[in-house]
């Protein structure tokens, strides 16, 4: 089955549809906005009163001064904290060091947050924050306590449209010569964020939070990569319209299946804490949504390089140093699969199916080994508390 998928793609060359690409990035923008973590209930409480003193553009122009004055430290400390998690990986993976320049990926990741942070600084809403909140709740269109107007305000779409071509261009550039290097650069921005948050108070960790997120997901995830294998497509394929038909719900389908797993596996514990603890979560949602991207760019290339030389290695490098159980990933993928099959039409299924098989088989216990999968599991007494996938 491999050596048909990956033949199947010599003959698949079509020139791109560049109104499919814009298409595929809209609906990805939308899903984004859907998704927003914003959350100021009460229109009189101090939090919405510190909303509009931190939105203002004063307040807009401070953040961005104690961002920019902290980002060469901030690099460094990144860096550090990724070679203190990978070195070792270097040598096992056989990955050349020469590919690996930390000077250039801190640059790289010092010029997307600069491009960021210029967005979040020149965006300004056209009415207080607080008087819009007030607004919005008067007219009960809350959704859990997100103002949709608001939302769609705080994450317009110009900061995609700011990031989105540097950060495919950054993936390809990591990725050409050695997959496996995309994994330091991703570690290093992931690092960025995290230590950029714990410089703001609340309320801008909150606002900013979202841009960052803009980040992770487009270097994390083959989007680009997508957009322009689906604009190589028919208006009629199958594939296609099985992307866009999962791409609007992804986020939702990766919060189900995340919820689900934390609820199997309650007290197992990750390199970044236990499982139902919100970091991991919001980790964990994007890498299944990381997956489910994965699989789209099979389905749309028609082979499985993308699976083969990009994932995969990524995964048997970043895994085991992130003590993410073999298990858990192959209990995800399980979880996946159910969802496909009850998104999709039998057609559209048919098309992504052959393609999840190769995750099913790759993610497998004769690839790692059943010892291995159990050893993982019996260390956090598991199988007190979850069924297991594997009997």
């Amino acid at each position: 089955m491999y050596k048909y998928l990956e033949s199947n793609s010599n003959s698949y060359k079509k020139p791109i549809n560049n109104g499919t690409v814009e298409s595929l990035g809209l609906q990805w923008a939308k899903k984004y906005l859907q998704n927003l973590d914003v959350d100021f209930h009460d229109g009189e409480s101090s939090d919405t009163q510190d909303l509009d003193r931190v939105m203002s553009q004063a307040g807009r122009e401070i953040t961005a001064q104690k961002l920019r004055g902290s980002m060469r430290n901030v690099s460094l400390q990144a860096w550090n904290k990724t070679e203190q998690l990978l070195s070792k990986e270097v040598k096992r993976h056989r990955i050349k060091p020469e590919l690996i320049d930390p000077w250039e990926i801190a640059g790289d990741s010092f010029k997307i947050y600069e491009k960021a942070i210029d967005v979040y600084m020149n965006f300004a809403p056209p009415r207080k924050p607080s008087m819009v909140i007030k607004l919005t709740a008067k007219q009960k269109s809350l959704s859990s306590g997100v103002p949709l107007r608001y939302t769609e305000q705080l994450a317009s779409n110009q900061l995609t449209k700011a990031i989105s071509s540097s950060l495919g261009a950054l993936r390809r550039k990591y990725t050409e010569q050695d997959p496996k290097v995309i994994g330091f650069t991703s570690m290093q921005f992931h690092f960025t964020s995290q230590i950029l948050l714990q410089l703001l108070s609340h309320t801008e960790q909150k606002l900013l939070s979202n841009y960052f997120k803009v980040i992770d997901d487009h270097l994390y995830m083959p989007l680009q990569r997508a957009y322009t294998a689906a604009a190589k497509h028919d208006c009629d394929s199958l594939a296609l319209s099985a992307v866009q038909h999962l791409l609007p719900i992804s986020t939702d389908i990766a919060k189900s299946i995340t919820q689900r797993v934390v609820k199997l596996y309650p007290t197992y514990r990750s390199y970044s804490g236990n499982l139902s603890r919100k970091k991991v979560i919001t980790s964990s949602i994007r890498d299944v949504e990381m997956f489910q991207v994965y699989l789209w760019v099979c389905a749309l290339e028609r082979n499985i390089s993308a699976i083969q030389q990009e994932l995969f290695p990524l995964c048997m490098m970043l895994y085991p140093t992130l003590k993410v159980s073999w298990e858990i990933i192959r209990q995800m993928l399980h979880l996946l699969g159910q969802e496909i099959s009850k998104r999709l039409n039998t057609e559209q299924a048919n098309t992504l199916m052959p393609y999840f098989q190769v995750f099913w088989h790759m993610f497998s216990p004769e690839v790692f080994g059943e010892n291995n999968y159990g050893m993982e599991l019996n260390a956090y007494d598991q199988r007190k508390s979850a069924k297991p996938l594997f009997a």
